[in-house]
C-alpha cells in the first residue's frame, strides 16, 4: 500500500510504450519516478497510449534493483451486470500474469485502476462507491496468484480516489482533482519521448465504424453491383487471377491518390478528404475483390515505406464502406488495417482493428491470428521477411503485371508510375488457397477448410439496383443478404472491440485479450 502523505518507493516508468519489461536500463535513456497515488492517476493515459473509458486497468510492476517499473497492462471493459465482475477481474488478473511469465517476467506487483464516468444523476463520489466491489474482487484475484497490489484507484469525473489509503480521514470523501493534461512530469517526458495520448478508444474505433449517414444508402447499391459482377468471376477459376490483378491495380491508383492529396489537420478532416477521394463504385470494387484471401494477401505486402500510410488510409475508408448488411465484409479492410499498424509500430490501432475485424467475422483466421500476435508482443518482422520474399518472387515471375498498373488513374489522379502494386504472398497460416466451389450461385458465402473466409456475396439476378434515394428493400423473414449468416446462425459478441471477453466466457486460447502482457 502506499501512504497518501509521504512518499512511498519509486515506480521508475521506463515501459510507458509497452515494451518489454526484461529490457535492460541500457535500452531506456529517459525515466520517470512516480512516487504518489496523483502521479499513478495522471500515468495512466500515457501507460496505454490513451485515455480510458468504463475501463478496469491492472498495470504490471517489476522489481528492478529496488525500484519498481512498469511492465504490461490489461484492461476490460466493466461488466454492465455485477455478476460478471468476479469473472473478468480473474481473467483480466491471470491473463496478465500469464502473459508476463510467458515473456520471461513474472510481475511482483500490480497497480489497478477503475475508471467511469458518472451516469445522469450520478456523482463521482457515488461512482467510487458503487466501484468498490470491483476493486476489491481486481485485489483479491491478483492477490490469489501471490502477486499484491501495491494501489487501487478510481477515476471519474476528473477526480481519482484510492482504494488502499491506510489513513482515516487522509483522502477527501469528494476525491482529488485529476492534474491538467499534459502538465505532470510525466507528460513532459512522454511528449520528448515522442509519445502521444491518442484520445479515446471510442474516437480511434469510429475511424473504423461504418458509415451511418444518407451516402450508406449509395454505398449499399454500389455494393450490390459489384457483387452481381465480381462474385461470379471470382467463383470462375479462369477469371479469379483478372479480378485479383484489376483489385490490387485499383487499390494502387487509390494509394497513390492519397498520397498525393493535400494534407489537413485532425482526423475527422483528414477522414473526410480521403472519403471524398474515393468513389462508391471503386470502394465497391476493392470491398468485393478483398474478400478472395490470397488478394487480400497480396495487398498486405504494402505495409512499410512511403506507401504504409496512404494504404492503412485506404484500407480505414473501405472499412468505413461496409455498410448494412457489408458488415461482415469490413473483416478483409480492418484485418489489413490492424496489420499495417502493426508493422509500423502503432499497436493501439493494431489491436483496436484486429478486434474490430474479429467483431465483423469471430472466425476470420487471419485477424484472430495477428490479434494473438500483436497482444504477445511477438515482432512483426518474421511477417514482413516473409511479404518481402514473396514480392521478389512474384515481381520476376510475372514482369507483365507491372505493366499492367501503368493505366490512366480515374479522376485526373496524379501520375501513378513509381510504386508498383505488389503482389504479397500468402500467410503461411492461411494454407492453400480455395478454388470455386459447387453452388457457387448460393447466396451464402463459402469458407476454406482452415476457417478463413471466401466470400461469396453476390445478389440473386432477381434484385435490381435501386434508385439514388429510395428506401432499403426490406429482408423478408427467414431470408439472408449473400455473404452473411442466417440471424439465428450469427454469432453473439458481449464486449467492445479491443476488450476482454467478459461473463466469464474465454477469449482467444482461454486467455483475456491485454493491451500489451509483459
Amino acid at each position: 500500500m502506499t501512504n497518501h502523505s509521504e512518499t512511498a518507493g519509486p515506480f521508475g516508468n521506463d515501459d510507458i510504450s509497452g515494451h518489454d519489461p526484461s529490457a535492460g536500463p541500457a535500452d531506456h535513456t529517459a525515466q520517470v519516478t512516480l512516487r504518489t497515488p496523483a502521479e499513478l492517476a495522471d500515468a495512466l493515459p500515457y501507460l496505454l497510449g490513451y485515455r480510458p473509458e468504463d475501463s478496469m486497468v491492472l498495470v504490471a510492476l517489476h522489481d528492478r534493483g529496488g525500484r519498481g517499473r512498469f511492465g504490461g497492462r490489461a484492461r476490460l471493459g466493466i461488466p454492465a451486470n455485477e455478476e460478471d465482475w468476479e469473472a473478468a477481474a480473474r481473467q483480466l488478473a491471470r491473463g496478465l500474469v500469464t502473459g508476463s511469465e510467458r515473456r520471461g517476467a513474472r510481475p511482483e506487483g500490480m497497480v489497478a485502476y477503475v475508471c467511469q464516468e458518472p451516469g445522469p444523476g450520478e456523482s463521482g463520489r457515488e461512482v467510487k462507491r458503487r466501484l468498490t466491489r470491483l476493486a476489491q474482487l481486481m485485489r483479491t484475484e491478483c492477490g490469489s496468484l501471490d502477486v499484491p497490489v501495491v494501489e487501487a484507484l478510481c477515476i471519474s469525473d476528473g477526480r481519482f480516489w484510492s482504494y488502499c489509503c491506510p489513513v482515516e480521514g487522509c483522502c477527501p470523501e469528494d476525491g482529488s482533482p485529476m492534474g491538467l493534461p499534459g502538465t505532470s512530469v510525466l507528460a513532459a517526458a512522454a511528449t520528448y519521448a515522442g509519445l502521444q495520448v491518442r484520445g479515446t478508444l471510442k474516437e480511434l474505433r469510429a475511424r473504423l465504424q461504418p458509415w451511418e449517414s444518407a451516402a450508406a444508402l449509395d454505398q449499399e447499391i454500389a455494393l450490390d453491383a459489384a457483387g452481381m459482377s465480381l462474385v461470379p468471376r471470382i467463383l470462375d477459376e479462369t477469371t479469379r487471377e483478372e479480378v485479383a490483378q484489376e483489385t490490387l491495380v485499383l487499390a494502387e491508383r487509390i494509394i497513390h491518390r492519397l498520397a498525393a492529396a493535400a494534407p489537413v489537420s485532425g482526423t475527422h478532416p483528414a477522414d473526410v478528404r480521403d472519403d471524398g477521394l474515393l468513389d462508391a463504385d471503386e470502394a465497391a470494387a476493392l470491398i468485393l475483390g478483398l474478400q478472395d484471401r490470397t488478394t487480400r494477401d497480396r495487398a498486405a505486402a504494402w505495409m512499410e515505406g512511403d506507401v504504409a500510410g496512404p494504404a492503412l488510409r485506404l484500407w480505414r475508408a473501405l472499412a468505413r464502406r461496409c455498410v448494412g448488411p457489408y458488415s461482415e465484409h469490413a473483416a478483409a479492410p480492418l484485418t489489413l488495417a490492424g496489420w499495417v499498424a502493426w508493422s509500423t509500430g502503432d499497436e493501439l490501432e493494431a489491436r483496436e482493428a484486429l478486434a474490430m475485424a474479429l467483431g465483423a467475422d469471430p472466425d476470420y483466421l487471419f485477424a484472430r491470428l495477428l490479434h494473438q500476435a500483436c497482444n504477445e508482443g511477438l515482432d512483426p518482422e518474421a511477417v514482413r521477411r516473409c511479404l518481402r520474399a514473396q514480392d521478389t518472387q512474384n515481381t520476376q515471375a510475372s514482369p507483365a503485371r507491372t505493366a499492367r498498373r501503368s493505366d490512366p488513374a480515374p479522376r485526373q489522379a496524379p501520375t501513378e508510375s513509381g510504386q508498383n502494386a505488389v503482389p504479397a504472398p500468402r500467410t503461411p497460416a492461411d494454407g492453400p488457397a480455395p478454388g470455386p466451389r459447387p453452388g457457387a450461385q448460393r447466396r451464402r458465402r463459402t469458407r476454406g477448410t482452415d476457417g478463413d473466409d471466401h466470400r461469396t456475396t453476390a445478389r440473386t439476378k432477381a434484385d435490381r439496383r435501386r434508385p439514388t434515394g429510395s428506401r432499403p428493400r426490406s429482408t423478408a423473414p427467414g431470408t439472408a443478404r449473400p455473404g452473411l449468416r442466417a440471424a439465428s446462425a450469427r454469432r453473439t459478441r458481449t464486449t467492445g472491440p479491443g476488450d476482454i471477453a467478459t461473463g466469464g466466457a474465454s477469449s482467444e486460447g482461454g486467455l483475456p485479450r491485454t493491451e500489451g502482457d509483459g
